[in-house]
């Protein structure tokens, strides 16, 4: 049995959230209050996000990380079942909040997020079943530990996602297939790349992005023209797309546009998960814009 003929597997390490979300005319200035409009509340964090976008796009996605006995906690768990993510290997630990993450969004579509990791950092020892998958997509929001006992593990595709931007332990960096950063994130760790053999996706917002490996481009793309109303969520569609096509066995120029038009879909609805695109709906765009 081919990696095609059968459902991707997909495991995220990281972390979960429950998003508290206000849209509001203009993001506020320090010191400055800004009456808002709706408010809503939804499950997040970049793990959780880029699980939940795995599985929307026909991968199974297996997700690895920590959440409080709390009815935040609660409400996450259930809202990634309901999305089919493997929840297993959440741990559920006693006395601690869930984590939590601000969000305010402007009428452009921009956001700005302050987060309270809370359980999300008790995340420790791994289960043992965290070797053979397809792919393993590591986010920073984790511990180091994890990750590198992560790294090591890993028997297929190993990617890292370096958000929240910090520096990245060597190990793990020498382990590491794909690195997937922003402009920001970029430039945070671009010191610790000179020796970096594998692949760098470099994430440009609505210009796209860019794919280079020891400093040769291998493939840029550019997203389709949509109308954006939030951009939570573009990223974290932009890396499960990604993470799923490479697993798959694309080309890395095809999976680059593909995850450009994920990224470019979830701007087109608010919230994070809420706007994270299906299988479907991603090649029709992709087909259509001229890519496919």
């Amino acid at each position: 049995m081919t990696a095609v003929s059968r459902r991707t597997t997909v495991c995220v390490v990281g972390g979960v959230n429950v998003d508290l979300v206000v849209r509001v005319p203009t993001l506020p200035s320090p010191g400055e209050t800004v009456s808002g409009g709706a408010f809503t509340q939804s499950v997040g964090g970049k793990a959780a996000n880029q699980a939940v976008a795995a599985q929307r796009l026909g991968a199974l996605a297996h997700l690895v990380a920590s959440v409080g006995d709390d009815a935040f906690g609660d409400l996450a768990l259930a809202a990634l079942r309901g999305e089919g993510v493997d929840v297993s290997r959440v741990r559920v630990r006693l006395g601690v909040a869930t984590g939590v993450a601000l969000i305010c969004v402007d009428d452009a579509g921009e956001n700005s997020i302050a987060v309270a990791p809370g359980a999300n950092d008790l995340l420790d020892a791994l289960p043992d079943d965290t070797t053979h998958f397809d792919a393993t997509l590591c986010l920073l929001e984790a511990p180091d530990a994890v990750l590198i006992d992560t790294a090591r593990r890993a028997l297929g595709l190993l990617v890292l996602n370096a958000a929240p931007a910090r520096a990245i332990p060597e190990e793990l960096l020498s382990r590491t297939d794909v690195l997937i950063a922003n402009e920001g994130e970029h430039a945070a760790i671009e010191h610790q790349l000179a020796d970096f053999t594998g692949i760098v996706i470099v994430t440009l917002g609505s210009k796209g992005a860019i794919a280079q490996q020891r400093g040769v481009t291998l493939a840029r793309a550019t997203p389709p023209a949509v109308r954006a109303l939030d951009s939570v969520g573009a990223g974290d569609a932009f890396c499960g797309c990604l993470v799923v096509d490479l697993a798959r066995g694309l080309p890395i120029a095809e999976a680059l546009e593909r995850a450009c038009v994920a990224g470019a879909l979830a701007t087109t609805a608010l919230g994070a998960q809420s706007a994270l695109p299906r299988a479907d709906a991603v090649t029709a765009l992709w087909r259509s814009s001229g890519s496919g």
